[in-house]
């Protein structure tokens, strides 16, 4: 086996193009509600608290779609089938991919996509130093809008898309129907999706999976604050904001806050902006589906639910997908 260090890989760069981000954060918090993406989370602290999060007793939703992919892996390869060209949205978790690519021997290539280059290849290096045999072609790319596959050595029975981890959850409705047809698109008229969706399921336990005991996810909330004070020049007290997770029912969703504790005033990147006490910032939106329900919305974009698998508890789904 490889080391990753020893791996060449050639990169299909789309040179994606992504607003600038002090122009996006800044965006985003003149508006009402204040708002900012998620994907602010994920400097080298927030990713490391993010891991730190998957492990807690709370915080479900990793470990159950591992458990779903351990029993049910087979199962899952053979909706896939021989000879598939698998594309990851997202470079993910490679424990998650090892779990598919351990069962997929004639895989005909593996295509993880990404936008953040470096995380891109960090990620193809280390699995095609582990599975040397199979060509991973990755792509640079925003998957949420259409891009270009490459073409692999091997002939390709089918395009089949791989997309772990509930992150279709943090799409509001109109966004995952979009990015729904973008899997589409990619994957034609004989593909495939492979996606995970978090259920809805008792209020309790999904507060708790984002409101955890010890603190770990409102640390996590909050470094993204400490993020733009490091990176932007913002002056964020830490201590007057707090971190709030609740259950908006009607929007079958979870929400992450950050609540200002006082009346305040930030200044970032030049620009003052007020907070009123108790005014929020939304963070985050985890939407939490049924079964049928996620089925109907991929049903709007073109997709055909054809099987899908839960753990013994029925709090997450991996759902298989064919084009419609």
């Amino acid at each position: 086996m490889r080391s990753p260090s020893e791996v060449r890989l050639q990169l299909r760069d789309h040179h994606p193009a992504p607003e600038p981000f002090v122009a996006d954060v800044l965006k985003g918090l003149r508006d009402s509600p204040k708002h900012i993406s998620p994907m602010y989370f994920y400097d080298a602290l927030g990713s490391e608290l993010f891991d730190r999060i998957c492990e807690l007793k709370e915080y479900y939703p990793t470990r159950t779609e591992l458990r779903i992919l351990e029993q049910h892996g087979n199962d899952i390869a053979r909706s896939i089938g021989d000879d598939a060209l698998l594309v990851e949205f997202g470079s993910g978790s490679s424990m998650k991919t090892r779990l598919l690519l351990d069962r997929l021997p004639s895989l005909a290539a593996y295509v993880p996509v990404d936008i953040s280059r470096s995380h891109l290849l960090n990620a193809a290096q280390s699995i095609s130093a582990s599975y040397p045999h199979l060509e991973v072609m990755p792509v640079c790319a925003d998957f949420t809008r259409p891009f270009l596959l490459p073409t692999p050595r091997k002939a390709v029975s089918r395009i089949v898309v791989f997309f772990p981890g509930s992150t279709i959850g943090n799409f509001d409705p109109a966004a995952a129907l979009n990015l729904l047809r973008v899997m589409r698109g990619v994957a034609g008229s004989s593909g495939g999706l492979v996606v995970g969706t978090d259920l809805v399921k008792d209020v309790d336990v999904l507060v708790r999976a984002y409101d955890d005991a010890e603190g770990v996810t409102a640390a996590f909330n909050l470094n993204v604050l400490r993020r733009f004070n490091s990176e932007m020049g913002a002056n964020f007290d830490l201590d007057a904001f707090r971190h709030r997770a609740v259950w908006n029912a009607d929007a079958s969703r979870i929400e992450m806050h950050l609540v200002s504790q006082r009346q305040q005033t930030v200044v970032l990147s030049g620009e003052t902006l007020d907070f009123e006490a108790n005014e929020a910032i939304v963070t985050e939106h985890c939407h939490k589906y049924t079964v049928a329900g996620f089925a109907r919305q991929a049903a709007r974009a073109g997709w055909k639910a054809s099987a899908h698998w839960l753990d013994d508890r029925a709090y997450f789904s991996v759902n298989y997908l064919e084009a419609g």
